[in-house]
C-alpha cells in the first residue's frame, strides 16, 4: 500500500460523506495517446455531460505531455469519477496532490475548462495574460508540493481568458503539436537543407554513370 493512498485515506476519514471536495491529481500521457489527434477533444466532450451529470466542476490542464485536473463536488462524486480516471488506460503515473473540505467551489464551469500549459500553443489573445504562469513552466506537475499547486489555482482562477490552443491545432495530437513546434521556427534551413541533400545525391548518382 502506498504512502500517498494511505495519506488518502486518513484525510477521507475526517471528511463528512456529504461535504464538498477538492481533488486535485496529476498524470502522464501514454505514448500511443500522444499519436490520438483527437483525445483532447473526446476528454472535453465527455467530461462536460458527466460533470453535469454528477455536480462535478473543475479544470483540466495540460503541458509538457501531462495532465494536471482539478475536480470539485459532494466526496463520493469525487471519489467516483477519481477511481474512473485512474483505471484510464490513456494516461499513467496518476500522482493525488491536493485532497481537501472546500466551502465552495473555486471553478463553477460546468463545462470542465481545457487549458494548454505551453507557450507555442497559446492563442495571441491570450499569450500577454498567461505570462503569469511563467513560474510554473516547464509543466511538470509530479514534483509539485500542496503549496505550490494552490498557487497554481489561483492564478489559473483569475483569468479572465483561459490560456488555450490556438483554434486551427486541436485537431493535432500532443505529438504533432511537440512536432509541429520544433519544425515550424526552421523551415527555411529545413527547406535549404533538403535542397543540398538532393544535389549531393543527384552528384554521387553521376559520378557512377
Amino acid at each position: 500500500m502506498s504512502l500517498q493512498y494511505i495519506n488518502m485515506v486518513k484525510i477521507l476519514e475526517e471528511i463528512e460523506e456529504s461535504a464538498l471536495i477538492q481533488l486535485v491529481y496529476t498524470s502522464s500521457l501514454t505514448v500511443i495517446s500522444r499519436f490520438n489527434n483527437s483525445l483532447f477533444n473526446e476528454v472535453k466532450s465527455h467530461a462536460r455531460v458527466y460533470n453535469a451529470q454528477h455536480g462535478i466542476t473543475g479544470i483540466l490542464c495540460y503541458g509538457n505531455g501531462h495532465f494536471l485536473q482539478c475536480i470539485e463536488g459532494e466526496k463520493a462524486n469525487v471519489l467516483a469519477l477519481h477511481q474512473r480516471i485512474s483505471s484510464d488506460k490513456r494516461h499513467k503515473n496518476v500522482k493525488v496532490l491536493l485532497l481537501r473540505e472546500i466551502d465552495q467551489r473555486n471553478f463553477v464551469d460546468w463545462r470542465m475548462r481545457l487549458l494548454f500549459l505551453e507557450r507555442w500553443l497559446w492563442s495571441p489573445a491570450t499569450k500577454e495574460q498567461a505570462t503569469q504562469l511563467s513560474s510554473f513552466l516547464p509543466f511538470v506537475p509530479h514534483a509539485w508540493e500542496p503549496e505550490h499547486t494552490e498557487k497554481f489555482l489561483q492564478t489559473i482562477k483569475t483569468f479572465e481568458t483561459a490560456p488555450h490552443i490556438k483554434a486551427a491545432g486541436i485537431t493535432y495530437s500532443a505529438f504533432a503539436n511537440m512536432f509541429r513546434h520544433i519544425i515550424g521556427p526552421h523551415q527555411a534551413f529545413l527547406v535549404v537543407q533538403g535542397i543540398l541533400s538532393l544535389l549531393i545525391l543527384v552528384a554521387i548518382l553521376l559520378l557512377f554513370l
